[in-house]
């Protein structure tokens, strides 16, 4: 993970007079110049760049920088600080992973913006995007149990997600859509309340009218970004 800057680690505006925070998440397998979302993914940050030079930007690419899973080293050591046990002594392998989940759930708690960018397969996301949302949503950080129910500890205003998303056919508002309402239904969860997504989609389904399936997506795209 890295963040963009100007000559550094900020970029700075002219626009605005404080720093926020946009954790940027992509997970995909092909290049920029091949996939639809990561294209309309750097149009959207180009855009939002322009008016928000002062944020700092941090990139999160799921397939390139190894999202500990929840495997049963991570689960072993989570059941035995719940029994009491402390951090220091669990075994170095349980240690290491519960540290890099901790490390991943920091790193989203510390953003004041989320955008994912995904492709949809198979009516839904990659799987390494479910394995991070996995590694995010840890009780104690970014949600805490209650007699009532889970409760999110992200309610901070202004904190909002983006998913800009892409689609070979159309799915989006229908029952077998399981990643834009998923993700939706996430963020709430941890808080999170103003969510809203571009999408492009149909492109594979219908060919001749991909031209306009990706204007219209881009200038929704142009349009989010200048109130993002």
């Amino acid at each position: 993970m890295n963040s963009v800057c100007n000559k550094d680690k900020t970029i700075v505006s002219e626009e605005k007079t404080t720093m926020t925070k946009l954790l940027f998440v992509t997970c995909n397998l092909k290049p920029l110049e091949k996939s639809r979302s990561l294209t309309l993914g750097k149009l959207f940050l180009d855009e939002y760049l322009e008016r928000s030079r002062l944020d700092e930007v941090d990139f999160l690419e799921l397939y390139r920088d190894n999202i500990q899973r929840i495997d049963s080293d991570v689960l072993n050591g989570w059941c035995q600080m719940r029994d009491g046990q402390s951090f220091a002594a669990l075994n170095a392998d349980e240690q290491r992973k519960i540290a890099r989940i901790w490390n991943h759930a920091e790193q989203f708690i510390s953003a004041d913006k989320y955008v994912f960018v995904t492709p949809m397969w198979n009516l839904s996301f990659p799987a390494v995007l479910k394995m991070y949302i996995d590694a995010i949503c840890v009780a104690g950080k970014t949600f805490h149990y209650t007699a009532t129910g889970p409760v999110g500890l992200l309610g901070n205003p202004g904190k909002r997600c983006l998913l800009i998303h892409s689609s070979g056919g159309f799915h989006f508002g229908e029952k077998e859509d399981h990643s834009i309402p998923y993700l939706h239904t996430i963020m709430n969860f941890m808080g999170i309340e103003e969510f809203e997504a571009i999408v492009l989609e149909g492109v594979d389904a219908f060919p001749e009218q991909a031209g306009e399936f990706n204007r219209r997506a881009v200038e929704k795209a142009i349009e989010v970004a200048a109130r993002f």
